[in-house]
């Protein structure tokens, strides 16, 4: 039977290091550090045929998230698969943004609109334990995906609703900060076809033609849902900025403003419902 680091070099002929490593690392259910420890211990038959098999598909493009199931998150290890977007590390700034709004020990109710695997939801939810999260998605497979990385971090302030955008929300409702990552990648656009993307769920990137139109929606029809003078947190794409400040302005939201990425692109834009 070949060692760990002979089945490490094979795959690196085809793979990066560090998704050969990982991808090792979960069929053995090992840490990185020990393949790292232990480079002459063998590999047994059965997770070496998993692992030629998961190289193989990450050498065709899926994504290494779909691969193990896993996916960090604002220091959460979170459930991913193909019903859910992988989360991002520009969305954290969407987080970050939210929590300077919110007050440590507020007793906030927000909202997450188009949760998908719960990142965002469940990060602010984490780190404010007295606030109420409403979190949705029109997709069952995502919410259950949602709803288990929820009960498996122990995080219980969170309540999970099926339905599109704010449908799922009840009429009387009222959220101090309602925040979406909606698709926001226009049908035509290039970069659909960038390494992973056409494994994601489409429905999760795009709008369709219109890259704005589901924030459109958004910001037209939640308004009446945030209590004034409460925060509508939105991420775009790096070249929607200026058209979402407008959007915002166009619906009375004031102090809106826009929060760049780690790629210094403008990525978050907020407004306040005016009081």
């Amino acid at each position: 039977m070949p060692s760990i680091a002979q089945v490490l070099a094979e795959a690196k002929t085809r793979i990066d290091t560090l998704d050969a490593e990982a991808l090792l690392a979960h069929v053995l259910d090992k840490e990185r550090s020990y393949l790292r420890a232990w480079p002459e211990r063998d590999v047994a038959a059965t997770p070496l045929s998993e692992f030629r098999n998961l190289v193989a598909r990450r050498d065709r493009g899926e994504p290494l998230a779909y691969l193990t199931g896993w996916r960090e998150f604002w220091s959460l290890r979170l459930q991913v698969s193909p019903a859910t977007l992988i989360p991002r590390p520009d969305t954290e700034v969407l987080v970050e943004q939210a929590l300077q709004l919110i007050p440590p020990h507020a007793d906030w109710r927000i909202a997450d609109l188009g949760t998908g695997a719960g990142a965002i939801a469940l990060a602010i939810a984490n780190e404010r334990r007295r606030c109420r999260v409403v979190a949705t998605d029109i997709c069952p497979q995502a919410l259950h995906i949602a709803q288990a990385n929820a009960h498996r971090l122990g995080i219980d302030n969170v309540e999970f609703r099926q339905g599109d955008w704010h449908a799922a929300l009840h009429a009387t409702e009222r959220f101090q900060l309602i925040a979406s990552n909606p698709p926001y990648v226009e049908a035509h656009d290039r970069h659909l076809q960038d390494d992973g993307l056409p494994y994601e769920p489409l429905q999760a990137l795009s709008p369709g033609v219109d890259g704005l139109a589901a924030m459109r929606i958004i910001v037209a029809q939640v308004g009446h849902h945030l209590r004034a003078p409460g925060w509508l947190l939105l991420e775009h794409g790096y070249d929607q900025g200026e058209a979402v400040r407008a959007l915002l302005a166009r619906h009375g939201y004031t102090e809106v403003n826009s929060r760049r990425d780690w790629g210094d692109n403008e990525r978050i834009t907020a407004g306040r419902r005016p009081a």
